[in-house]
């Protein structure tokens, strides 16, 4: 079913594309929404995602069984991530988790909801929980840092890039370092029906598009479900162990596949930070080939217009590509230069220098 926001009426507004369509890529100005946004005044309309419910008193457990993250004892309002595996160790499905003390609601891409909500039906058993998909009745709002105007809606809160309990780092920065601290999300629950009303009673806060929050989260350096990922995407290629990974926890589909690759630390890829050059004022098509010597080495998964960096991307490509190369970023017949920022190092635990040629502007 084709999904429209009712904040689309809002003056300016154009229709973002692809996974983001149903909700604004911006209102008119998007550099001065990104800037808003990054500054905590705007919020971005993300009502497109989509909301599976859980209920029942062995939600937690039931969860906690199935997937990457230790869910027991998990208290009330409080945030976390977790992913579901293949048996292969690969990525199938992220959520969003937050639990109220009576529901556990997992915020999916809105094209996952449908099929989580099916694949945990069939995993239910005969233990006490029920599912539900109800995207069609709960919308999301994102914002850098907290709203006041939103304080009575429920809130997911991004762990990025914090390591939690349980998780791994395999960034080749130090932790004070990481540009996802430039960037504390939230995720508001709405009533779809109250959305267009709440929104726009926000008196601090102006609405962003989603090429605004989209900029932020590639200069966050965080991965997105359906972006990042492919059917190949294991959770160590991305730095996820750091979030949405516990490693000690007890055993779930895939964990031999995570233990067994983190032991040896050389994920087959890695996550790279791409300054793009700007001197033909386009951007490559996500999904664009990365070239080193006319090889093709990975792919261009995000790519987006920062309001001080300029164009950037995040890219998947083979883990034994020289952190110090100058790549190319090929869509069809444009090339575009493309110097590296190591995310994921070559091999885990290794401190890795960020290769030069571009800066980050300081804040």
């Amino acid at each position: 079913m084709t999904y429209t926001s009712p904040l689309l009426e809002l003056p300016g507004a154009v229709e973002g594309g692809g996974p983001d369509a149903g909700v604004a890529a911006h209102y008119g100005d998007p550099f001065r929404e990104q800037r808003n946004l990054a500054q905590g005044t705007a919020v971005v309309d993300l009502s497109h995602r989509g909301v599976v419910t859980v209920t029942g008193p062995d939600r937690l457990s039931w969860l906690n069984s199935l997937t990457s993250q230790l869910l027991l004892g998990l208290a009330p309002g409080h945030s976390t991530e977790t992913l579901l595996l293949t048996v292969q160790g690969r990525i199938e499905y992220g959520a969003r988790l937050l639990d109220d003390g009576a529901t556990t609601w997992l915020i999916v891409e809105g094209s996952e909801a449908q099929g989580l909500a099916e694949w945990l039906q069939r995993m239910k058993f005969m233990l006490r929980v029920e599912i539900a998909d109800v995207s069609a009745d709960w919308a999301v709002v994102g914002a850098v840092g907290p709203v006041a105007g939103l304080a009575d809606h429920a809130v997911w809160v991004d762990p990025w890039p914090d390591v939690t309990s349980g998780g791994f780092p395999y960034s080749a920065v130090q932790e004070d370092a990481h540009p996802g601290r430039e960037r504390p999300w939230s995720e508001y629950l709405v009533p779809q029906g109250s959305l267009h009303a709440v929104v726009t009673s926000l008196v601090d806060h102006q609405p962003a598009g989603t090429m605004a929050s989209e900029a932020l989260r590639v200069a966050a350096w965080r991965p997105r479900i359906g972006f990042e990922t492919d059917d190949k995407a294991i959770p160590h290629e991305l730095d996820l162990l750091r979030t949405a990974v516990h490693l000690a926890k007890g055993c779930y589909r895939g964990q031999e596949t995570v233990a067994r690759v983190h032991n040896l630390g050389h994920p087959p890829r890695r996550l790279v930070f791409l300054h793009l050059d700007g001197s033909q004022h386009t951007l490559p098509k996500e999904g664009s080939a990365v070239v080193l010597d006319g090889r093709t080495v990975g792919r261009a998964t995000s790519v987006a217009h920062h309001w001080e960096m300029g164009p950037i991307a995040l890219a998947v490509i083979k883990r034994s590509v020289d952190p110090a190369a100058t790549l190319v970023v090929q869509d069809n017949d444009e090339l575009y230069a493309a110097a590296q920022e190591v995310i994921v190092a070559p091999d885990a635990g290794q401190v890795v220098g960020r290769a030069t040629g571009f800066l980050r502007s300081p804040r």
